[in-house]
C-alpha cells in the first residue's frame, strides 16, 4: 500500500487527569517558540509571495512574467516544506505533503493554473501576517509579565519605589503596591501559552487546509484505496481458498492416512487377540502405536502451518527464534519490541508468516550462507507499525511478489495481498548477485489491540 493514509487527528483522551490541565499550559510554550520563529523565515515568504503575483501578473506580456513563475514557485515550495517541518519539529503536527499537479495539459499551462502554488501562497500569506501578528502579541505579553516582576526591583533600586513606567512608551507612570504588580506579571505569563496556543491552532487547521492533500486529491487517494481494497480483498479470498485445500490435502495426505492405518491395525489386532490370545496381537498393537505416534506428529505439522502455538503462548519474539532455530541456513534474529507490549494476534500472525515464507524462500532458492531476520516497531500515527526485515547473502534474482524468477514469483504474493488488505505493506528488493532484502510492515493494533 502507498503511504498516502491520512491519519494525523490527533487522539482526544477520554478522561482528564490529574495535571493535564497543567501540562497543556507548560506545553503551550512550544506554541510560543513556534510564534516567536515565524519572523526568522518572513523574509523568504514575502519574497515568494511578492514573485508569484508579479510573475502571474506579467505572463500576459508576451510571457515574460514565466521569467519569475519558475523561482516564485521554488520559493514558495521550499516556504511551505519549512512549514510543514516546523509544525513537526516544534508542535508534534505532521501535514502531509500535496499529491501531483491536478492540471492536465502542456506544461505552460500546468505552470500558472496549478492550485497548489496558490494554496501554498495563502497559508505563507498567513503565516506572514496573522502568524507574526501573534508573536508580536505573545512577544508583547511575555515581555510585559517578566518586566513587571522585575519592576519592584529596579523602581527600589532607583529610588522610585512605588513607581513604575507604563510598558510600550505610554507616557505617564503608575503608582501601584509592589504585591499588585507583580501579580499582574504573573497574570500575564500565565495568559501567555493559552494565546498562543490559540493562535497556533487557527494555524495548524489553515496548514491541513492548504498545505496537504486538497479535495480533489483526497478524493483520488479515497478511489485507489477502494480500488485498491477491491483487488485485494477478491486475490485474500482466493488465497484463503487455496490454504484451505492445502490444509485439506496435508489433512488428507498425513493424518488421514495414518487414522486409517491405525484403524486397520487395531483391527487386526482384535482378531489376532481372539483367534491367538495376546501374544499374536502384540505386533499389531505396536504397529499401531507407531501409527498413532505419526498421526500425532503429522496433526502438529499441520498445527504449526495454521497458527503456531508458540506465536500464542510466548509472542512473536519466541516464534521467530524457533523458526530461526529450524531452518537449514544460519539465522540471527534481532527482535525489539516495546517491552511488556505485544502487537494484535492479527499482526503477529501476519508477521510470523512473512519471516516464515522468506526464510523457506531462503532456504529453497537463495543457496545463502546466512540470514538476518529483524522485527521491531516504528513510531506513527495511531499506535505505530510492527516492522520487519529478513535479508540474507544470496544469489538473488527472487520476484518482487515472492518466490523466484524460475517459479513466477508467486511465494509472497497471498501475504502481500493479505498486508495490503490491512493497510500493510511488502517489498522485495533481489537484483541478481544477491542481497535479498525483504520489508514488511503491519499496523501494530490491525483487527483489534490484544
Amino acid at each position: 500500500m502507498s503511504d498516502e493514509t491520512m491519519r494525523w487527528a490527533p487522539a482526544v483522551p477520554a478522561v482528564d487527569h490529574p495535571g493535564g490541565a497543567l501540562r497543556r499550559w507548560a506545553s503551550g510554550w512550544w506554541s510560543v517558540v513556534h510564534l516567536v520563529l515565524h519572523p526568522v523565515a518572513l523574509a523568504l515568504h514575502v519574497t515568494a509571495l511578492v514573485l508569484l503575483v508579479t510573475g502571474t501578473a506579467l505572463v500576459p506580456v508576451l510571457g515574460t512574467g514565466f521569467l519569475l513563475l519558475v523561482p516564485a514557485r521554488l520559493l514558495v515550495a521550499a516556504g511551505a516544506h519549512l512549514e510543514r517541518y516546523r509544525l513537526a519539529a516544534v508542535l508534534d503536527v505532521r501535514v502531509p505533503a500535496s499529491g501531483p499537479c491536478p492540471v492536465r495539459g502542456p506544461w505552460w499551462r500546468r505552470l500558472v493554473l496549478d492550485p497548489r502554488p496558490w494554496r501554498r501562497a495563502g497559508h505563507l500569506a498567513l503565516v506572514s501576517t496573522f502568524g507574526v501578528l501573534g508573536a508580536g502579541v505573545v512577544l508583547a505579553l511575555a515581555g510585559t509579565g517578566l518586566a513587571a516582576l522585575a519592576a519592584p526591583a529596579v523602581s527600589a533600586g532607583l529610588g522610585h519605589a512605588g513607581e513604575y513606567s507604563w510598558p510600550f512608551g505610554v507616557p505617564g507612570t503608575l503608582r501601584a503596591p509592589a504585591l499588585l504588580v507583580v501579580a499582574g506579571g504573573v497574570l500575564l505569563l500565565a495568559l501567555t501559552p493559552p494565546v498562543a496556543r490559540a493562535f497556533t491552532a487557527v494555524e495548524v487547521l489553515t496548514a491541513r487546509a492548504l498545505l496537504g492533500p486538497g479535495r480533489g486529491e483526497r478524493e483520488a487517494v479515497l478511489r485507489r484505496r477502494v480500488e485498491t481494497l477491491t483487488e485485494t480483498r477478491s486475490r485474500t479470498v482466493d488465497s484463503v481458498e487455496a490454504e484451505r485445500r492445502r490444509i485439506e490435502r496435508d489433512l488428507h495426505d498425513g493424518p488421514q492416512q495414518r487414522l486409517v492405518s491405525l484403524a486397520m491395525q487395531l483391527g487386526m489386532a482384535k482378531r489376532a487377540l481372539d483367534r491367538g490370545g495376546p501374544d499374536a496381537a502384540r505386533g499389531f498393537l505396536d504397529a499401531a502405536s507407531s501409527s498413532a505416534s505419526a498421526a500425532i506428529s503429522d496433526m502438529r505439522h499441520v498445527a504449526r502451518g495454521i497458527h503456531p502455538p508458540v506465536l500464542t503462548d510466548r509472542g512473536l519474539d519466541a516464534a521467530v527464534s524457533a523458526l530461526a532455530a529450524a531452518s537449514p541456513v544460519p539465522v540471527d534474529v534481532e527482535v525489539h519490541l516495546p517491552p511488556g507490549e505485544r502487537p494484535s494476534s492479527t499482526a503477529e500472525a501476519i508477521a510470523y508468516f512473512c519471516v516464515s515464507e522468506a526464510l523457506t524462500n531462503t532456504a529453497k532458492h537463495a543457496r545463502a550462507s546466512r540470514a538476518v531476520v529483524q522485527v521491531w516497531h516504528e513510531a506513527a500515527p495511531g499506535a505505530g507499525l510492527l516492522r520487519l526485515r529478513v535479508s540474507d547473502d544470496g544469489v538473488g534474482g527472487a520476484a518482487p511478489a515472492g518466490g523466484t524468477v524460475a517459479d513466477g514469483g508467486s511465494g509472497l504474493r497471498g501475504l502481500g495481498d493479505r498486508l495490503a488488505a490491512v493497510d500493510g505493506w511488502l517489498h522485495l528488493d533481489s537484483p541478481p548477485g544477491g542481497p535479498t532484502v525483504l520489508e514488511a510492515a503491519v499496523p501494530w493494533t490491525v483487527g483489534g489491540a490484544r
